[in-house]
């Protein structure tokens, strides 16, 4: 008799929760990065400040988006290995698209400041 193996639900669970607290803490980590910059207006740049302490919360988000993608596409019957290799590049693709948005509205941030990402005032 064949049976089917356990869905990988903890798995799901698990991608999903280290995705939200790792953007709960990227969230932080930027909000503060800009406020000492807004303060101080050092001669580092916005997109400068994008180190490893805003670098670890980013992966930590794609690295629980691609654990939780995985997993939703096994507890739909895919192979482990095929679920992994179709959400590691998709993740893998967004994550930078994601990064290289980010370091153009740091600029933006920076150039123009609050005014230039108001996004209300285009009419």
């Amino acid at each position: 008799m064949y049976t089917f193996p356990e869905p990988p639900y903890f798995l799901l669970i698990f991608g999903l929760f280290a995705g939200i607290t790792s953007g709960a803490a990227f969230e932080a980590t930027l909000k503060q990065r800009v406020r000492e910059w807004s303060k101080n207006r050092s001669t580092r740049t916005l997109a400068q400040m994008k180190g490893v302490q805003l670098q670890m919360p980013f992966l930590g988000i794609a690295g629980g988006i691609c654990v939780f993608l995985a997993a939703g596409l096994e507890i739909f019957g895919f192979p482990w290995w095929l679920s992994y290799s179709i959400s590691l590049p998709l993740t893998l693709f967004i994550s930078v698209l994601v990064w290289l948005q980010l370091g153009k509205l740091l600029n933006q941030l920076e150039q123009g400041g609050s005014k230039a990402l108001d996004l209300d005032s285009i009419t």
